[in-house]
């Protein structure tokens, strides 16, 4: 059975007609269903000051994505150091947990849109060190104990459920896998050879071994009867969301990432990144790999919600009742 998980961004541009309003509580209604279809996860993202309304508040939308449901995990992937203040963020973290009953995941990243750094009148040089600050200020707030901080004693209450989030970093260099051994967190790489370096920098320090690289990577999918006509209707959107990011890290002379900026939709669908597939094509994938991470984006880019939902409904009527009953057949029954 694979790891199912939806992920959320909130891009909403022009071209998509969509009231942002409806986009949010279509979100909401999205994390709804998964929660009870079995998902691991909701991940939401996190950028600021983006013209197509990129989700600012993950934390506020994590809140209400926890009010909404039950047991799928909630992951923030990524929040920004630089761009919080710690003890405001650990107040919020927690409450946000407690809402969801200890349900709450956390990757503190360092950042690389620069426009971003501006925008907050943050130090880009300055990343390491406050990423570093952060982790330390959270684990040490979580404890419901006074700590001391910045030179004073200092408390944070009430504590979180069950110790608090657990917390990764994300990166793609070996500076962040080094820095995630050294506190002790866990790691989001985006790729294998990424997370490479965070296993050998554990081994090398003589931690554990953190196991091979699981990560479900952000191709995006989109399920349709008739794929040649879905292609066309999600194009738009793909060029939009891979244009966004391959200009954003393009900007950034230390950032890596798989986005890149297309001239035109038919170079963007060359590169595999984007795919339409039928129903019964996820199956047979699924079958060939049924251990992997399935990371369904059913807005990406901006796609209307109507849309999105036609694609989660053919997953949900013609795949995932197939999985359920692979799932509940005896190993040694031959299919």
């Amino acid at each position: 059975m694979p790891t199912l998980s939806l992920r959320f961004d909130l891009r909403n541009p022009g071209i998509s007609g969509t009231d942002m309003t409806e986009r949010y509580r279509a979100a909401l209604d999205m994390a709804e269903w998964a929660d009870q279809r079995g998902f691991a996860t909701v991940l939401l993202s996190e950028h600021h000051g983006s013209e197509d309304g990129y989700l600012p508040s993950s934390l506020t939308m994590a809140a209400a994505v926890a009010a909404r449901t039950e047991r799928v995990r909630i992951v923030i992937a990524a929040l920004v150091g630089s761009f919080h203040d710690p003890l405001r963020l650990a107040e919020d973290a927690a409450v946000v947990d407690l809402i969801s009953g200890g349900r709450l995941d956390l990757v503190i990243a360092g950042g690389y849109v620069r426009s971003e750094f501006d925008m907050f009148g943050a130090d880009i040089r300055k990343r390491p060190s406050r990423t570093t600050e952060t982790i330390e200020t959270l684990r040490n707030a979580w404890s419901g104990k006074p700590f001391p901080y910045r030179g004073r004693s200092v408390q944070v209450t009430p504590a979180p459920a069950n110790g608090g989030p657990s917390l990764a970093i994300g990166g793609g260099s070996l500076a962040a896998a080094r820095r995630a051994v050294d506190l002790g967190v866990g790691f989001l790489a985006p790729d294998a050879p990424t997370w490479n370096l965070y296993r050998e920098e554990a081994a090398r320090q003589g931690k554990p071994d953190p196991g091979p690289y699981s990560g479900g990577g952000v191709a995006f999918f989109h399920l349709c009867e008739d794929p040649e006509r879905g292609w066309q209707q999600i194009a738009p959107y793909a060029l939009h969301e891979s244009n966004s990011y391959g200009k954003w890290l393009s900007e950034a002379a230390d950032a890596i990432g798989v986005y890149q900026v297309a001239a035109d939709v038919d170079e963007l669908r060359a590169t595999g990144q984007y795919r339409v597939l039928t129903p019964a094509q996820l199956e047979g994938e699924l079958r060939a790999d049924p251990h992997r991470v399935l990371m369904f984006h059913p807005m990406m880019g901006g796609i209307p919600p109507e849309l999105g939902w036609k694609s989660l409904r053919l997953f949900e009527q013609h795949v995932l009742p197939r999985l359920d009953k692979d799932a509940e057949r005896p190993a040694d029954t031959p299919c």
